[in-house]
């Protein structure tokens, strides 16, 4: 199973926003990697491409603060399961999810288009 994360620039604390986080955790089994997000500095749909580019990485879970729903209907096309961050860190939430202790994110926003 592969989890991605929204990191924020000190690419520990999990990022408020999805579309424009500035970078992804994914882990994989005892595998993290670090990565860019191509759609931090997107001129518009950013939600969108996004979540396209987790799913082009093979992205099972996602663990986000919120999502807005272009994305959502994204994830859902492509089976990925959203869960509602609560910790500030990445790792922790990492030990929630592993523990069963995320609930999954229902409420999805219309999106910002552009506003920050």
């Amino acid at each position: 199973m592969k989890i991605a994360i929204p990191l924020d620039e000190n690419k520990q604390d999990v990022c408020i926003v999805l579309a424009r986080a500035p970078y992804f955790l994914f882990r994989e089994g005892e595998e993290e990697a670090i990565t860019e997000n191509p759609a931090a500095q997107a001129q518009g749909g950013a939600g969108i491409q996004a979540a396209q580019f987790l799913v082009d990485n093979g992205v099972d879970v996602l663990i986000t603060v919120r999502c807005g729903q272009n994305a959502a209907e994204v994830f859902a096309a492509a089976n990925i399961k959203i869960y509602k961050s609560v910790h500030k860190t990445a790792a922790d939430e990492l030990i929630a999810f592993a523990g069963g202790k995320l609930e999954k994110l229902t409420q999805f926003h219309g999106g910002f288009h552009g506003m920050s």
